[in-house]
């Protein structure tokens, strides 16, 4: 598939995001006033606008990138957006004004991250940047404890959440140290089924420094996920299954830790094991969660129809039991399926990556979108206990937005270097009809 069909296959799909984003927000608008918004012109014009200058930057600068991240992350971004301005027309205008926030970052990462391995030369900078990041809501004066975590910034009038972008430049750290370390984390010796002592110690240092986090900031679902992230790429540099083993025995042990030594966990296991035992208390947002999705059945009582607005955050933590409330067991599959075409897509990018780093990056980087997708509806679910995640590009979230909104524009510029590199060395493209990684 060349350049020019890869990007005019993105804008088809770009095309049909809009035009559905746009006729559930009319959808919405009947369902809940009987007549048009007001503002559907604008509205779309906002849409096609925003997804068409990241077109237009992919267009110029990467070419070669893959054609489907971009439109999937838009319908998720849209779909999002229509059910927080249904649930809250205050939080609309604000997630409007970071959706512009993220599609601004998307741009300028794709602008000047040049070459993704490039990033490798500034392995300790991103290191010391991504623990900065996250140890910044511990700072006096300005660290803000929000329903018992420790996890939000407040700069003036602007609260974020530092640990959103901490995971990429992580990410970013963890694939230039696992690339140069990885023969000596290989290497387990004649007959042995556990890595030497001294190749233990990078995966006991993630460990504890997950611990710290989990400890200071009282924040499982980071935790976990900065852990998830760190075995998981350590699994895919070494191709040692027992990393994985070793792993989940120490995510145990660290899962006890925090049981035994936080309320809120324990509260929060005690809801998850049994919600409708404190339904009229601390289980009432899990149990008017199962509710709204148990009544949307198949198809949903439609946009703007149901009563979503009885789930506590359902713009939040919950929205993925308001869109089941209102698009039924169809859209939340719909819904689970755009995620998994993304994972699948940033999963054969790094498959295709002829770089070991930007193997590991892409990895790392489809890892963190997986994941934390995988915690928050697991615990909407009731799969796994609340931890309080936002649902990536779904719910509302500035800084989580943004963050995501980079992580995308890194993947696709490991995209196009890789096809790009095999162009230049004479390799074939990718076959048509397909779409490239």
């Amino acid at each position: 598939m060349t350049r020019a069909s890869r990007r005019d296959t993105e804008l088809g799909l770009l095309l049909i995001v809009a035009i559905v984003t746009a006729g559930a927000y009319v959808l919405a608008g009947l369902g809940k006033t009987a007549s048009l918004p007001a503002n559907i012109g604008p509205f779309l014009g906002m849409i096609l606008g925003l997804l068409g200058v990241a077109h237009v930057a992919l267009r110029r600068f990467a070419p070669h990138a893959d054609s489907v991240l971009l439109p999937m992350a838009g319908l998720l971004n849209g779909i999002g957006y229509v059910f927080i301005a249904r649930l809250n027309r205050d939080l609309a205008g604000l997630q409007a004004t970071w959706t512009l926030l993220g599609i601004v970052a998307f741009i300028a990462t794709v602008v000047v991250v040049r070459q993704a391995r490039d990033l490798d030369r500034y392995r300790y900078t991103f290191a010391l940047l991504g623990v900065g990041l996250l140890m910044m809501p511990l700072l006096p004066g300005v660290g803000r404890t929000i329903h018992g975590a420790r996890l939000w910034v407040r700069l003036g009038p602007v609260n974020f959440q530092p640990g959103e972008l901490a995971k990429i430049a992580l990410a970013v750290f963890f694939a230039a140290y696992l690339v140069e370390k990885r023969e000596l984390l290989s290497d387990f010796g004649r007959g042995r089924l556990l890595p030497q002592p001294r190749a233990l110690a990078p995966l006991l240092l993630a460990w504890g420094f997950s611990l710290l986090v989990m400890t200071a900031e009282k924040d499982l679902g980071s935790s976990l996920l900065f852990f998830a992230l760190f075995i998981g790429m350590l699994w895919v540099a070494t191709d040692r299954g027992a990393y994985l083993a070793l792993g989940s025995v120490l995510f145990a042990m660290g899962s006890l830790f925090a049981y035994k030594s936080f309320a809120h966990v324990q509260e929060r296991v005690r809801i998850w094991h049994d919600p409708w035992k404190y339904a009229s208390n601390e289980g009432y947002q899990l149990v008017q969660g199962l509710y709204a999705m148990g009544s949307g059945g198949l198809a949903g009582a439609g946009i703007g129809l149901g009563s979503p607005q009885k789930i506590p955050a359902a713009a939040t933590d919950f929205i993925f039991a308001a869109i089941g409330e209102e698009l039924g067991l169809m859209g939340t599959v719909a819904l689970v399926t755009a995620f998994l075409v993304i994972v699948g897509v940033g999963l054969r990018i790094a498959l295709r990556a002829d770089q070991p780093f930007e193997k590991l990056l892409a990895t790392g980087l489809t890892l963190i979108l997986g994941v934390q997708t995988f915690i928050i509806i697991g615990g909407v679910t009731q799969l796994v206990p609340l931890t309080g995640i936002t649902l990536p590009f779904v719910s509302y979230g500035g800084s989580s937005l943004v963050a995501n909104y980079v992580l995308l524009a890194m993947l696709l510029r490991i995209s196009n270097d890789s096809v790009e590199r095999k162009l230049r060395a004479g390799g074939a493209a990718a076959p048509a009809g397909a779409v490239d990684g």
